[in-house]
């Protein structure tokens, strides 16, 4: 299975707009460390038989997908409906048309009624071969209970993240958990025995919403992966810095990142 980190930065992105020139606003971030440029947090998963999985469609996606190669998959799986998740859901119009068909949609019930408000058109019967609208099929989980994509089995877990609800996503010895402040102990319980975890650290810094990086220590402390790989950092978390003040087995993910990992076994 590889992991590609498609964007790992938080709502505004870094750097933020604005700026004394215009430029942005940078905060922390030293604007010459390219890995300190991070556009909206995205990843994509794409098994060993082939089938590619994204996760949420922010409003960097076309560029996102243009960076990494990625032209075809047929899954995505939706956190949440926060506009920094779902509002590049446009931009799957491109994939129909390479794949001839509707793209799966995975989210709780919840989610995927939100998004067939806000995005209607999306989920009306599709239109090949032109597509001349993106078409997602709605496909609702249930947290905590097993799904089986392409063969492989995730389980889709339940967060906190501040005023609202997130999903988690684990398959294998891999998970994410993106925009989350705190984890319920079904949400623990889901994580037991990851390896690879890529989890939410805005800022260093308490925050209402997300997770911070005193917070992920100590859900490192109790969950005891392997490698941590943090995500969805604001401004604060400028790369130099992390790396010269991260633990062992703690590292920044950055824009472009990929990784590698044991396929997780295949059920069919």
């Amino acid at each position: 299975m590889k992991v590609s980190v498609l964007g790992c930065g938080g709502s505004s992105g870094v750097p933020a707009l604005g700026g004394a020139d215009g430029h942005g606003q940078w905060g922390a971030c030293d604007p010459n460390e390219p890995r300190n440029r991070r556009t909206r947090a995205s990843i994509f998963l794409r098994m060993e038989n082939g089938a590619g999985i994204l996760v949420d469609t922010g409003p960097d996606l076309r560029a996102q997908l243009l960076a990494h190669g990625i032209s075809a998959f047929d899954h995505v799986i939706y956190t949440h409906t926060h506009a920094d998740h779902v509002s590049g859901i446009d931009e799957l119009r491109g994939i129909n048309r390479q794949i001839g068909k509707a793209i799966n949609a995975y989210g709780t019930a919840e989610v995927l009624e939100e998004l067939q408000q806000r995005f209607a058109y999306v989920f009306k019967p599709c239109t090949p071969p032109q597509f001349f609208r993106a078409a997602l099929e709605a496909r609702p989980i249930t947290w905590g209970q097993p799904i089986i994509i392409e063969g492989y089995t995730f389980v889709l877990f339940g967060q906190n993240h501040g005023y609202v609800s997130s999903t988690g996503i684990r398959c294998g010895d891999f998970a994410y958990s993106t925009d989350v402040v705190e984890l319920p102990d079904a949400a623990m319980e889901c994580l037991r025995g990851v390896q690879t975890w890529m989890v939410d650290c805005f800022q260093k810094t308490p925050h209402g919403a997300h997770a911070w990086l005193e917070r992920v220590m100590e859900w490192k402390a109790r969950i005891q992966p392997q490698r941590l790989i943090l995500t969805h950092m604001g401004s604060e978390m400028d790369w130099g810095w992390m790396q010269n003040n991260l633990p062992h087995g703690v590292e920044a993910a950055w824009d472009g990142m990929s990784f590698e990992l044991p396929d997780p076994p295949h059920c069919l």
